[in-house]
């Protein structure tokens, strides 16, 4: 039987594409990157799922697994250089969710997203391990575990988990059914998927395991500041079991993690200076004496607040007024206009984009007053938020720091708060709207990197032989953890790969690790203990080959 029929009968014709204009979107990457596919197949339950990869496994297809395709560095699309066919297999349709121990820990499919999870969760006052950033982009809980993937609560450490379902093809090219959840569904794979999509078990009294459903150290590691290494970055080591880091290597099916209880009470000081020392000051003195850890610790250069109050006034105006519940179709529709709209040509690429740029410059100027009249006296900000006891540990440090320091601070109202962070988080897409709206005459170079944590001057200067090529510079991050994003908008004609190697090789000689909240892609060559990783997850390399810049060549070209 052809391989597309097979397909077709188990998951129906409209969840499969051949058609390569209807599957661009599946095939290419967030940024960058594309490659071809034989189909993109959306099973809508977990047997489904089981089913194609079987019948992908059987007849040699590389089988790159996807859920919201939201990866910066290529890492969720297929790729050129494949010595066998590929297949993409969409996990977006399977959006099971299920809460268990009265909601302590979540039960998340190939479709969940974190928005989705956040939402769920609210009404119990708890919380899934990240709640702003990619979650506004449709992001899923899986992929988000595939790549240990960071972000802004400082207390929570990457995506991580020791609990999972998974497929797994060992070195005798045997395909298996991985039940590491910590609870007992059966013995065959029909009876574990069985099991678990009927929910056949207490959903309240799941038993305890030995392994972890979150990174559980992490508030030792973070708060070492004394090391002369990074201590929080993708694929660190310490963070790859099983699906976790596995970079699509596995075929994960469902995850078990743990949520986290919602702060009753929160503020954010937002911190102005022109001096960055001052922040690296104020982040040392409280990783090392606050009793509480903050909620998070956002950094802002001056540069980067300019181009977002301009290049993402509207995508602040889309979350501040409609929300982020429908950014992930709004997404979609923009995708789709793009698409349809390139084979008109009157219209220009990125038209969508070009049309709200032009629409945003009707609006008013969204930051509140005191926000931006630190942008006039400041070059560096931080928008330090604390919780519970911590409020009024911040309170009375701040106000004895800046009673001699350079810069100053205040108390954000609930407004500021939103506004500052919805304004940090738009921040990184802002090079990508430029480059759009210059129709590809100029190119962007984003870098996200791990810092030593006993580096003291953390910002960078660069020679000036890098600065004449640079048109603009923008700098955010997550400064207490030391991991910041570097978004490069270059002068005409520069070359953006050339300049790129330059740029690492400074970062080498910083012992900086990148990227340091994405997955190496088919960017980055990935490290001797993820490549390690990869290759116990798939012995016979067939599942995302290439990833990390490894061989695509079947059992790792050992054959």
């Amino acid at each position: 039987m052809d391989l597309v029929e097979e397909l077709v009968n188990v998951v129906g014709s409209k969840n499969v594409i051949t058609d390569a204009a209807k599957s661009l979107r599946f095939r290419k990457g967030y940024r960058s990157g594309k490659g071809d596919a034989v189909a993109v197949v959306f099973p809508t339950n977990l047997m489904e799922m089981w089913r194609v990869l079987n019948i992908l496994h059987d007849n040699n297809i590389i089988i790159i697994m996807q859920a919201a395709n939201t990866s910066l560095t290529e890492g969720s699309v297929p790729a050129p250089g494949y010595d066998r066919q590929a297949v993409v297999v969409n996990g977006m349709k399977i959006k099971d969710l299920e809460l268990i121990n009265h909601g302590e820990q979540a039960l998340a499919f190939p479709g969940t997203t974190l928005f989705q999870l956040e939402n769920k969760l609210r009404p119990l006052k708890r919380e899934p391990h990240s709640v702003i950033g990619s979650s506004n982009l449709g992001a899923s809980v899986i992929g988000g575990i595939n790549n240990n993937s960071g972000g802004a609560l400082i207390r929570r450490g990457p995506a991580y988990t020791e609990l999972s379902l998974y497929v797994w093809i060992d070195e005798h090219d045997e395909m298996h059914l991985v039940n590491h959840l910590g609870i007992d569904l059966g013995d065959t794979p029909e009876e574990i998927i069985t099991n678990l999509q009927n929910r056949n078990f207490d959903l309240d009294h799941v038993p305890a395991t030995e392994r972890h459903g979150s990174m559980y150290d992490h508030e030792a590691v973070v708060r070492d500041i004394e090391s002369d290494q990074p201590i929080r970055y993708n694929a660190n080591p310490k963070e790859l079991y099983e699906v976790s880091g596995s970079a699509g290597h596995v075929a994960a099916l469902a995850v078990r993690l743990d949520t986290f209880p919602m702060d009753d009470q929160t503020q954010m000081f937002y911190i102005g200076t022109n001096n960055p020392d001052e922040l690296e000051d104020i982040r040392r003195h409280i990783m090392t004496t606050f009793k509480e850890l903050p909620v998070s610790g956002e950094y802002m250069h001056k540069d980067a607040y300019k181009l977002a109050k301009k290049y993402g006034k509207d995508s602040l105006i889309v979350i501040e007024k409609i929300g982020t519940g429908h950014l992930p179709e709004m997404f979609a529709l923009k995708a789709w206009g793009e698409r349809f709209l390139k084979h008109i040509p009157v219209f220009k690429p990125y038209f969508p984009d070009r049309l709200l740029q032009t629409v945003s410059n009707i609006f008013p100027n969204q930051m509140p007053k005191r926000i931006d009249d630190y942008y006039e006296k400041y070059d560096h900000y931080l928008q330090l938020e604390m919780a519970g006891d911590g409020i009024e540990a911040a309170r009375t440090y701040l106000k004895e720091y800046f009673a001699t320091a350079s810069g100053d601070y205040f108390e954000a109202d609930a407004n500021e708060a939103s506004k500052a962070a919805t304004h940090r988080y738009v921040t990184a897409g802002v090079a990508i709207r430029y480059q759009e709206l210059k129709q590809d005459s100029i190119d962007i170079l984003p870098l996200d990197i791990a810092l030593a944590s006993n580096e003291y001057k953390w910002f960078e200067h660069l020679p000036k032989e890098i600065e004449d090529q640079i048109e603009h510079k923008i700098y955010y991050g997550h400064l207490l953890d030391h991991v910041m994003h570097q978004d490069y908008i270059l002068k005409p004609g520069v070359d953006a790969h050339a300049l790129k190697a330059e740029m690492l090789k400074i970062l080498d000689k910083r012992h900086a690790v990148y990227p340091a909240e994405h997955n190496v892609g088919h960017l980055y060559v990935a490290a001797p203990a993820l490549v390690d990783h990869y290759k116990k997850n798939d012995p016979t390399n067939s599942f995302n080959p290439g990833v990390g810049k490894q061989t695509m060549s079947k059992h790792w070209g050992a054959y």
